[in-house]
């Protein structure tokens, strides 16, 4: 299974990441100082690179901004769930996760790997219905962060969370109709944060499972905020607490 990525930034982290790379296309007309870095880095790891037409970018890249720049790669390995645990022991760290229930902006997922990516979460995880994977669009959207945070892919959520409870894992619910404002919980423990779909939230019978339900202080007028933003206030106040802990 092969696919394209594009844009520096995401060909960049590949190549950086030691992921399989089959070849990499460079547009004719592209600057420079842009494609400087890739061409170096592709010579080092022995990956082959050709000058094209920058039409036959935008076929490959299939809609995706490629800046001149696309990559044929092997497909996203995901991990497992256990994989994401064993990451966390690894590091000594409590284990830091994110649950997605059924995110399907693929910009949203990229953003939401992004911040985790800079807030050290052990890993992502998303279910394989309905919700977004990881494509090109999360890739180039993610800025490389894809490469770097690992995503498991599960076929059912609430299983999941029950097996990660059973590993000493607390389940925090981020839900706008909850009574218990974030900056009053204790997060500074082993720690996952469930963040709901785009408009209907989180799902019924994944509310239930959570442990407690968390929600940020709304003073404007919409009292509603993107679930990639949303998902980032959390990301960080867990941060905040686990650093003043120290």
């Amino acid at each position: 299974m092969e696919e394209f990525i594009g844009g520096k930034h995401s060909v960049l982290e590949a190549l950086r990441s030691g992921r399989t790379i089959n070849k990499i296309w460079i547009a004719e007309q592209a600057q420079k100082q842009l494609t400087q870095p890739i061409l170096a880095e592709a010579k080092q790891n022995g990956v082959i690179v050709q000058f094209a037409d920058k039409r036959k970018l935008d076929q490959m890249a299939g809609g995706v901004q490629h800046q001149g720049v696309v990559a044929q790669v092997a497909a996203y390995a995901y991990a497992e769930v256990e994989d994401l645990l064993a990451f966390a022991a690894e590091r000594n760290e409590m284990p830091f996760l994110l649950i997605l229930d059924e995110i399907e902006d693929p910009h949203n997922l990229g953003s939401i790997l992004r911040t985790a990516d800079c807030t050290g979460v052990h890993g992502v995880i998303i279910p394989k219905r309905r919700s977004v994977g990881l494509t090109a669009t999360v890739s180039k959207t993610s800025a490389g962060a894809v490469e770097y945070v690992p995503v498991a892919r599960v076929t059912n959520l609430a299983q999941t969370i029950e097996q990660l409870k059973e590993q000493g894992v607390w389940i925090a619910g981020a839900d706008v109709g909850a009574q218990q404002p974030v900056y009053q919980t204790n997060l500074n423990l082993p720690l996952a944060i469930v963040i709901g779909n785009e408009n209907k939230g989180i799902g019924r019978l994944i509310r239930e499972k959570c442990d407690f339900l968390l929600k940020l202080p709304m003073f404007g007028q919409i009292n509603s905020l993107n679930a990639s933003v949303a998902a980032s206030v959390f990301m960080y106040e867990v941060v905040r607490q686990r650093m003043a802990s120290e």
